[in-house]
């Protein structure tokens, strides 16, 4: 099966969910490990391994997203120049020919479908905040803006497993809710899945 728009891409994502919950809720492991698990499951639903990449680095140079320009300007200046966003899991079109490495950052970025950004509820006695989700959201809709700007787009998606057993280790109610307001505010699909609570909202784009 070629994948070979962001509705088809969005389509696999959505067949393969129901197993990503099943999976993710059935073992307790770290956030490279959920990352691992969710490109199992969407090739297990369809996604050819042609076209399935995970942290994949895509250089880009010359940046005119204010957050990517503000990340490029942290870095010593002999490093300056561009930025580096490196989505957790892609999906691209058959054009992009089975190769995304390093060095051939234009044409990862042309061929990109969707962006999938991770994380997880791993710390002992910590839990995730809004504030690195926001973040998390930000880069994937800033990383959108670079493609838009160079004639191409994607679709952004925001993933969270939050399936610590202990409910201290989760994300605070007020802190999901305002996390699900800034995907909606930067159209970024939210997907979230605790112990008992899932949120999908990618029908609402």
């Amino acid at each position: 099966m070629k994948i070979n728009t962001q509705n088809d891409a969005l389509k696999c994502l959505q067949k393969s969910w129901a197993l990503i919950v099943d999976e993710c809720r059935s073992v307790l492991g770290s956030e490279l490990y959920y990352q691992a698990m969710i490109y199992h499951c969407l090739r297990q639903t369809g996604v050819p391994r042609e076209q399935l990449g995970m942290n994949v680095k895509m250089w880009i140079s010359a940046p005119v997203s204010g957050l990517f320009q503000a990340l490029d300007k942290k870095k010593h200046q002999h490093y300056q120049g561009g930025f580096e966003p490196i989505p957790d899991v892609c999906i691209f079109s058959d054009s992009v020919g089975a190769d995304w490495r390093r060095r051939n950052p234009e044409k990862t970025l042309q061929s990109l479908l969707l962006a999938i950004e991770i994380k997880a509820s791993e710390r002992k006695g910590g839990r995730l905040s809004y504030r690195e989700i926001a973040f998390d959201i930000d880069k994937l809709s800033a990383h959108r803006e670079e493609a838009v700007h160079r004639g191409s787009s994607f679709a952004p998606v925001m993933l969270i497993v939050d399936t610590a057993p202990n409910v201290n280790e989760r994300m605070t109610e007020k802190s999901l809710i305002q996390a699900q307001v800034k995907a909606q505010q930067e159209k970024v699909g939210f997907f979230y899945l605790s112990t008992d609570l899932e949120i999908n909202t990618l029908t609402l784009y």
